[in-house]
C-alpha cells in the first residue's frame, strides 16, 4: 500500500490546531478539489478523498490522539471510512454539517438516500510465513451502526418520528424563483430532507439513529496475498439507509520485512556470502528457508552475484496458480583482515596465478589495451594538434 501522506500536510493546519480550524481548513480544501469544480481531473477527486479522511481521522478526538502519537499505524483498528472506493457525494453527506450550501446539487441536509451503506477500512500485519501458507486474523474495529435503543428511528423509545408538516414527508420544498416567475425544489430547512422528524429524540444516539459499535471478527487472508493488498469481508461496514444493504469491511494487508527474504512476485531471494576459497573449490553452504533450512551446493569457481534457484521454496500465487522459487544470489565475501599465514599464501597464490586464463580478467585487459591504442591515436590526430595549437 502506497505511503500515505500526512494529514496534517494534507489540510495546511498546524498540529494544535484546534478542530474549528480544522473544519475550516477542510471545506476549503474540499470545497476546492471538489470534482464538480474539477471535471474529469483525477488528481483532483484524489485530493478530495484525502482531505476527506484526514478530516474524518483530526476531528475524531480518540482517532487525533492514536495518531499523532503512532501515525498511520496507530489507526489500525480504527475503520475509517473506504474513501478510495466512495463517490464524492457519498462523502459530502458524511460531513453535511460543514456545508451549509454545497455544490454538485448537495444543499445543506440532502443526505443522498443510498441503498447500499458505507464500506470501511482498516489494515492489518502479517510476516512471510503467514504468506507461504495463508492465515486467519481477529480484527477489531469500531463501526457506526443501528442504535440498539430505538433500532435506528432516533426516537425516544415509545414515542415515534412524525411526518414533517413542513414538507408533508417529502423531504422537499417548492421556492419561487427571481421574479416568482420560476418555482425551486430545494431540501426542506425543517426536517432536512429526511421527510420526518423527532419530537423526543432517543438518548442513547441524541436522534442520529447510529450510535459506535465495536466489532471484533476472524478474517481468512489467503496464501500469496502481496503488501498492500485487501481482503473484503462482505456485510461488516455500515448499514445502509431505510433497511438498505450493508457495506463491506476491507482489511489492508501490509507484510512485515524479513531478515533474511526479498520478494520478487512469487519468488525470494536471499544472499549467501561465501569465502573466496569456498567460491574457488566449491562448497556446501546451509541456507535458510521460510520453514527451516537448506543445503545449497555452490559449484568451484561461484561468480559474485550468481543465482542459484531452489525449486518450489517461494511463494504460492494468490490465484491458486504455480509455486515461486528460492533464488539464492552468491556474495563473494573479501576479507578485511589476514593473519600473516594467509597472507603468506594468498601471495603465494597470486605469484602463481595465470591472467590469461580467467576469461574475465583476460576480456577486460584486452578490451583496456583497445581503448588506450585508440585514445593515443587520437591525441596524435591533426584536430587535436591543431586544438592544442589554438590554446597556444
Amino acid at each position: 500500500m502506497p505511503t500515505k501522506q500526512d494529514y496534517y500536510q494534507i489540510l495546511q493546519v498546524e498540529r494544535n490546531a484546534s478542530i474549528d480550524q480544522i473544519k475550516r481548513a477542510y471545506r476549503k480544501a474540499a470545497l476546492q478539489f471538489h470534482p464538480d469544480k474539477n471535471p474529469d481531473d483525477r488528481q483532483a477527486e484524489q485530493r478530495f478523498k484525502e482531505c476527506s479522511e484526514a478530516y474524518e481521522v483530526l476531528s475524531d478526538p480518540n482517532k487525533r490522539a492514536r495518531y499523532d502519537q503512532f501515525g498511520h499505524e496507530g489507526l489500525q483498528g480504527a475503520a475509517v471510512h473506504d474513501y478510495a472506493h466512495m463517490q464524492y457525494d457519498d462523502i459530502f453527506s458524511l460531513f453535511q454539517d460543514i456545508f451549509g450550501g454545497g455544490i454538485g446539487g448537495a444543499p445543506r441536509g440532502s443526505r443522498r438516500r443510498s441503498e447500499r451503506g458505507y464500506d470501511l477500512e482498516t489494515q492489518t500485519q502479517i510476516d512471510l510465513r503467514d504468506v507461504a501458507q495463508g492465515c486467519q486474523r481477529e480484527i477489531e474495529f469500531t463501526r457506526q451502526d443501528i442504535c440498539p435503543t430505538c433500532s435506528g428511528s432516533g426516537a425516544k423509545p415509545g414515542t415515534k418520528r412524525r411526518i414533517c408538516s413542513t414538507c408533508g414527508g417529502r423531504g422537499q420544498v417548492l421556492q419561487r424563483g427571481f421574479g416568482g416567475m420560476f418555482q425551486m425544489v430545494n431540501t426542506c430547512p425543517s426536517c432536512l430532507g429526511q421527510g420526518s422528524m423527532v419530537d423526543k429524540p432517543c438518548p442513547h444516539c441524541d436522534g442520529a439513529g447510529r450510535s459506535p459499535l465495536q466489532r471484533k471478527i476472524v478474517v481468512k487472508i489467503p496464501a500469496g496475498i502481496h503488501d498492500g493488498q485487501a481482503v473484503r469481508v462482505r456485510g461488516e461496514g455500515e448499514p445502509g439507509d431505510d433497511g438498505g444493504s450493508r457495506g463491506d469491511l476491507h482489511v489492508y494487508v501490509r507484510i512485515q520485512e524479513h531478515p533474511f527474504f526479498r520478494r520478487q512476485d512469487h519468488d525470494l531471494v536471499v544472499d549467501v556470502p561465501i569465502s573466496i576459497a569456498q567460491a574457488a573449490l566449491g562448497a556446501d553452504v546451509e541456507i535458510p528457508t521460510l520453514f527451516g533450512k537448506s543445503v545449497l551446493h555452490v559449484e568451484p569457481g561461484a561468480q559474485f552475484g550468481h543465482v542459484l534457484k531452489l525449486k518450489g521454496l517461494g511463494l504460492p500465487d494468490v490465484r491458486g496458480g504455480r509455486q515461486g522459487d528460492l533464488l539464492a544470489q552468491i556474495i563473494v565475501e573479501v576479507p578485511r583482515k589476514l593473519s600473516r599465514k594467509q597472507e603468506q599464501l594468498l601471495r603465494e597464490y597470486a605469484a602463481s596465478e595465470e591472467h590469461g586464463v580467467l576469461p574475465v580478467q583476460k576480456n577486460f585487459f584486452e578490451k583496456l589495451r583497445d581503448y588506450l591504442v585508440g585514445t593515443r591515436t587520437e591525441s596524435d590526430s591533426p584536430a587535436a594538434a591543431g586544438s592544442d595549437a589554438h590554446k597556444k
